[in-house]
């Protein structure tokens, strides 16, 4: 029972760890900054990987839970060797998990500003349901820069 309790909070832990950002989300260092606009079109857009990351957290809490169970295995002098062994292939697996667990896919939107001709690429989530030959406003606010939202009709 301890090892299954031990195993749900892993996951658990590992779960909370994805990437989950949009371009709607925004630092607590940003409220309140001024930033710029401009405008442009969508030429492409095209659906990419974002690799998960590798904290270390993963690696900790698969190599505690490996050595936990290693060592209920194993008996006598066994139960160390055990512990040591699962603790290792545990962080191994905890590593990869995390890794997995925080992979996301975005996009990867090329658009032509208006005021100078330039394409320039900005990688984002497109809840905004943005596709090719949108008319968009780019917000840039602390060296990010993301497509905020479709331009009104008649500008």
């Amino acid at each position: 029972m301890k090892k299954i309790l031990i195993a749900g909070l892993v996951c658990l832990f590992l779960g909370a760890c994805g990437v989950g950002t949009t371009n709607t989300t925004y630092s607590r260092g940003q409220i309140g900054k001024r930033g710029s606009t401009s405008t442009g079109v969508i030429v492409s857009m095209e659906v990419i990987t974002i690799e998960g990351s590798q904290t270390g957290f993963g690696a900790l809490a698969g190599g505690a839970t490996g050595a936990v169970a290693g060592s209920a295995i194993g008996g006598g002098r066994g139960s160390v060797l055990m512990a040591i062994g699962a603790g290792v292939a545990g962080a191994v697996a905890g590593n990869l998990a995390e890794k997995a667990i925080t992979s996301d896919t975005s996009y990867e939107f090329l658009v032509k500003l208006d005021r100078t001709g330039e394409i320039t690429p900005i990688v984002q989530s497109n809840e905004l349901g943005l596709k090719p030959g949108d008319h968009v406003i780019l917000l840039e606010l602390d060296g990010v820069t993301r497509i905020r939202s479709k331009m009104p009709t008649g500008y």
